[in-house]
C-alpha cells in the first residue's frame, strides 16, 4: 500500500484519453483511462497485474509472430495498479500532437476484444500509443532515433 496515496492523486488528476504507465520494476505495463476509474489495456494471463512481477516467459514472442496470449480489455484502474506506481504519461518522445480526448476513447474502446501480442511490435505500450497518436510505438522496447527508426531498424507503423 505504499503508493496507495500516490495512486489516488493520478487517478484524480486522470483525463480521458491520457495514457497510464504502470511500472512493474523491469517494465512497465500501459493503458489509456476512458472515465470513471476504467482502463483499457493489451494485457495477458499475467502481466504482473497478480502477482506485481510477472511472467518472464510472457516478454517474448519470436520475431514477427503475433501470440494469442493478450487481450485488449477494460479493467478498474485499482485492478491494474495493484501495488505498483502509476503515473500519466502523455510524453510523446517525437513530438506528435495527440488526437482528441473522443477520438483516443474512441480508438480504445474499438480494440475491445482483439487478440495479438508481440513484445517489439504489438505490446502495451504500442497499442495505448496507438490510441492517442495513431501510430504503434514503444520506446521501452526500441528508443527510437530522431529519424523514426530504432536502433534495430524497426520503424513505427501508422495505423
Amino acid at each position: 500500500m505504499e503508493f496507495r496515496a500516490h495512486n489516488q492523486t493520478v487517478l484524480y488528476n486522470c483525463e480521458e484519453g491520457d495514457l497510464l504507465e504502470f511500472e512493474r520494476g523491469m517494465y512497465s505495463h500501459w493503458g489509456v483511462f476512458i472515465g470513471d476509474g476504467n482502463v483499457v489495456h493489451l494485457t495477458g494471463q499475467n502481466d504482473g497485474i497478480k502477482d506485481d512481477i510477472g511472467n518472464p516467459t510472457h516478454l517474448f514472442s519470436v520475431w514477427g509472430k503475433q501470440f494469442s496470449k493478450a487481450e485488449v480489455k477494460c479493467d478498474d484502474f485499482w485492478d491494474i495498479v495493484s501495488h505498483c506506481k502509476a503515473k500519466i504519461n502523455n510524453k510523446d518522445s517525437n513530438g506528435r500532437t495527440a488526437l482528441s480526448k473522443s477520438k483516443i476513447v474512441e480508438n480504445a474502446l474499438s480494440k475491445l476484444g482483439k487478440i495479438g501480442y508481440n513484445v517489439l511490435w504489438y505490446n502495451c505500450e504500442h497499442f495505448a500509443h496507438w490510441c492517442r497518436y495513431g501510430e504503434e510505438k514503444s520506446d521501452q522496447v526500441c528508443p527510437l532515433s530522431p529519424n523514426n527508426v530504432c536502433k534495430y531498424q524497426i520503424p513505427c507503423r501508422k495505423l
